[in-house]
């Protein structure tokens, strides 16, 4: 198990590790996220597309709905932690809502809408964790047909 030092980003995307491997043990794709607003979280998730044979259930998409409707001040002080870069969906949510900032696990194995999220104002923060790698590396090795089935090559 990995020690992460006291920093709010690491102990998120903690929580967003322990999501996308909830998602994984659940035969689901490894990608997991969290919703944190004024250091409390508001919502957590994780992929479920293969889980709830869902189009849209990607963890930023259901970190969002399992916080709830939230007042759009809410959101204009929330941070996003995700594993995995986020894909053209997750980065149109996280501008609808006026997210001001994502913490990415990493975007090694697929760089998702990075450039549109900072040309609009949003700050990006790329951690390029370790484990987040080699979770997602390992995954799309093993399961390429499902990872392409959607957002993969």
């Amino acid at each position: 198990m990995i020690t992460f030092p006291e920093s709010n980003n690491h102990k998120f995307l903690w929580e967003a590790i322990l999501e996308a491997k909830k998602g994984l043990s659940s035969g689901g794709i490894p990608i997991g996220s969290v919703l944190v607003h004024n250091g409390e979280i508001l919502g957590r998730g994780h992929n479920q597309r293969e889980q709830k044979k869902s189009p849209v259930l990607h963890a930023e998409m259901d970190a969002l709905e399992n916080a709830g409707r939230q007042a759009a001040s809410v959101y204009r002080k929330c941070v996003l932690y995700t594993t995995l870069s986020p894909c053209a969906m997750c980065s149109g949510a996280i501008l609808l809502y006026g997210i001001p900032k994502v913490v990415i696990g990493e975007n090694i194995n697929f760089m998702g809408e990075e450039e549109l999220l900072k040309s609009r104002g949003v700050e990006l923060i790329v951690l390029n964790d370790r484990e987040c790698i080699e979770m997602m590396k390992e995954f799309v090795a093993e399961k390429p047909e499902l990872w392409n089935e959607d957002i993969g090559e």
